[in-house]
């Protein structure tokens, strides 16, 4: 899939006020300062589509982008920022939550982990959610350039480990990526192209 288009909808914190439309969401999350932004710009072709920051915390709101007229990516706060107050954390859970357990568009969230880290306990505890809550999701290992395939393989092969150590039958399905290099863009794309496919095809069944 090529993205051709990718067009600012809405940002709000309040799931009632998303768009109405019955297309797939595809909804990236993780935590302050994993490259979030900086991904989304590059899947999408767009500089700035995605407000980058040196600062974490940027991202307050949960913000809509159409993407080829056909479906949304959903770009939502980063989770973990230790610097924003303990009440704008419980806002930001509250609609999160509200987010993930009550939009029925959604059809995959990406959790996006820093693949430079060592196992963070505040994403293996979001992970646990989204598979308690049945979510689907992938993870989406950013940064591989700024470390070597060797350690960005004993990096994945010490995540897998660590999942099945907490009771998951098997590593979810995950992508290697690199904003800077453009590493696992194609296979995102045509991952979500894949899931666009069948969605609108049980649609068009009914």
């Amino acid at each position: 899939m090529k993205i051709t288009t990718a067009e600012f909808i809405i940002s709000n914190s309040d799931v009632s006020k998303c768009p109405l439309e019955r297309l797939p969401e595809y909804a990236f999350i993780g935590r302050s300062n994993v490259g979030k932004s900086s991904l989304i710009n590059m899947l999408t072709n767009h500089k700035n589509l995605a407000k980058t920051s040196g600062k974490p915390g940027k991202t307050q709101l949960i913000n809509h982008f159409k993407i080829n007229s056909n479906w949304f990516l959903v770009d939502l706060p980063g989770y973990g920022y230790a610097r924003v107050s303990k009440k704008t954390k419980e806002v930001f859970q509250e609609f999160i939550t509200d987010y993930f357990e009550q939009r029925e568009q959604l059809v995959c969230a990406f959790v996006l982990i820093d693949i430079r880290l060592e196992a963070q306990k505040i994403d293996l505890e979001f992970i646990e959610y989204l598979g308690e809550t049945e979510v689907p999701f992938c993870i989406i290992f950013t940064k591989a350039d700024k470390i070597s395939k060797g350690k960005v393989a004993a990096h994945i092969a010490a995540y897998r480990k660590e999942l099945l150590a907490n009771n998951w039958e098997e590593m979810p399905q995950h992508f290697v990526t690199s904003s800077t290099e453009g590493t696992g863009k194609e296979e995102l794309l045509e991952f979500i192209d894949g899931v666009n496919q069948d969605v609108f095809k049980d649609m068009n069944e009914f």
